[in-house]
């Protein structure tokens, strides 16, 4: 995907799907486009996924300037984002992501949607900053934080907003294991090549099993997440 913001690449049934706008990463409409049709690809390919970022930053979330121009393209931009969350649990491959940094709001969720999750050291940021910065945690991304942190940090994630640095996101679910940035993609691809050994069918089938109730509950919250988000706009409208 030459000149976008997500490169897609495939080798011995590895699919590498780089998020990179030059910038934080924003999930604009475009963006999400994007992505969608890499995982199309990627599973026309038949391909485990590695969902990595650029330099220092995996995702900030949403892209703020859509959300604050509002109107359809906004709502349009949260239900392809929240619906994501549904279509990696589901993915029939498995899929890796390998966090490069900074993972933000709806970078957060996409990120808990893989089967595993490898973090970097470094100065950064992990967080769920919706209550923060005046946004109710909707419930796609309330069932995504339940889905793997700790009680007591989601807790804390969903509340106060609380912002988790590398190790302390580690200890609470947001990653796997945590690697120095360098050794980040290196890592990635060897248990790409590890998860070439597991049963396709068995793999899926599991996975979809006991994400059912999940991927459920979040196409149910859909509808609701963006009722809320236009009732919001509606009373904030001039």
């Amino acid at each position: 995907m030459t000149d976008e913001a997500v490169e897609y690449s495939l080798h011995d049934q590895v699919a590498t799907i780089r998020i990179d706008d030059g910038k934080r990463n924003a999930l604009s409409p475009a963006v999400l486009s994007q992505i969608y049709a890499a995982l199309d690809r990627a599973e026309a390919d038949h391909a485990i996924v590695i969902l990595t970022g650029r330099e220092s930053v995996f995702s900030a979330g949403f892209d703020l300037k859509v959300m604050q121009r509002g109107g359809m393209p906004a709502i349009g931009m949260l239900r392809s984002g929240y619906a994501l969350t549904a279509r990696v649990l589901a993915y029939p491959y498995p899929v890796i992501v390998a966090c490069n940094g900074h993972s933000l709001a709806m970078g957060v969720f996409l990120m808990l949607s893989a089967d595993y999750i490898i973090g970097s050291r470094g100065d950064f940021k992990i967080a769920a900053n919706e209550v923060a910065i005046g946004m109710t945690m909707p419930r796609v991304a309330a069932a995504m934080l339940r889905h793997r942190l700790q009680p007591a940090d989601c807790q804390r994630a969903i509340t106060v907003a609380h912002y988790f640095d590398p190790e302390s996101a580690l200890h609470a679910g947001f990653f796997d294991e945590l690697l120095e940035p360098s050794d980040l993609l290196d890592r990635a691809n060897a248990l790409a090549a590890q998860m070439k050994s597991l049963d396709e069918r068995a793999h899926t089938v599991s996975k979809r099993r006991i994400r059912r109730p999940l991927i459920r509950k979040i196409r149910r919250s859909i509808p609701l997440d963006l009722f809320d988000a236009l009732l919001v706009a509606f009373r904030s409208s001039p």
